[in-house]
């Protein structure tokens, strides 16, 4: 699809808003050196790791962490954290560094972002009203007239920029990016083409809107790919069905990259000690 004067001469980049920092800690036990150690010795590093996970996992003004047990060879354990910014999220990698039990894991992998919302919508319509108005994009207005909307946009996503980690049963993680090759390249796509092409996309995800929560994180200029997203169930067969599903509209088909899949069970603090002890 061609590209109009009109549309040429705007911004390509679709406007968004962004909320709590993310880190993803994949971590592998060091188990024969664990059971190489006395029973009260262990009991105490245990008490001392739960104490503390147990204090990061309650919800707090948008920080929050949580523990899974991860199923397969990528790792043991899978730490999530929510934070206000890169500060703090250094700051607990460095408290979860301290603790004792960190002796005993090793880093598999690890994953940061930041939790984006994509506003399709809003920019086509706000780019659309300054350029009939003739602002020149990036001027001082235009500027001005952005910044608005994104104001009233942060205010109305609030819950959603800065979530609870749900308390669903199983977590599914997995980076993404968007193709950039020859034949099929989604950033010289249209806005509209890409306005229309998010929406049938998202109009699957809100059929399983009862059985899987999301959380989706941009991560361009921090980490290796360009999104993360996180899915929250009762049922770990939904992550099936849905990403299934979704390969088969045109955004997943044509334009998507997926890197590896991590799939845990949530593991409460309080229950540390049985999952290593």
């Amino acid at each position: 699809m061609s590209e109009t004067p009109a549309e040429t001469a705007l911004p390509p980049v679709p406007l968004t808003v962004e909320g709590a920092s993310v880190l993803h800690q994949m971590m592998r036990f060091r188990r024969a050196a664990w059971r190489a150690l006395p029973a009260e010795e262990r009991s105490g590093i245990l008490e001392e790791a739960a104490a503390a996970l147990g204090a990061m996992e309650r919800p707090a003004d948008g920080r929050q962490s949580a523990l899974y047990s991860l199923l397969g060879h990528k790792g043991d354990l899978m730490l999530v954290h929510l934070r206000r910014s890169f500060e703090e999220l250094n700051r607990t990698e460095l408290e979860i560094a301290r603790l004792r039990l960190s002796d005993f894991l090793e880093p598999a992998a690890s994953y940061l972002s930041v939790i984006e919302l994509g506003l399709y919508e809003s920019t086509a319509k706000i780019y659309g009203a300054l350029a009939a108005r003739g602002v020149e994009p990036h001027s001082e207005e235009w500027n001005r007239e952005i910044e608005s909307v994104l104001a009233r946009q942060r205010q109305a996503m609030a819950p959603r920029l800065w979530p609870e980690i749900p308390a669903a049963k199983y977590l599914c993680f997995y980076p993404m990016d968007r193709r950039r090759g020859e034949s099929a390249n989604w950033y010289r796509e249209p806005m509209a083409s890409r306005q229309r092409l998010m929406h049938e996309h998202g109009m699957i995800g809100r059929r399983y809107a009862g059985e899987v929560r999301q959380i989706i994180t941009g991560s361009i200029g921090f980490d290796d790919w360009e999104w993360g997203v996180d899915l929250f169930a009762e049922d770990p067969l939904v992550f099936k069905k849905l990403i299934y599903e979704m390969r088969f509209d045109e955004v997943s088909a044509v334009y998507a990259l997926f890197g590896a899949f991590y799939v845990g069970l949530r593991a409460p603090a309080a229950e540390l000690p049985a999952l290593l002890g």
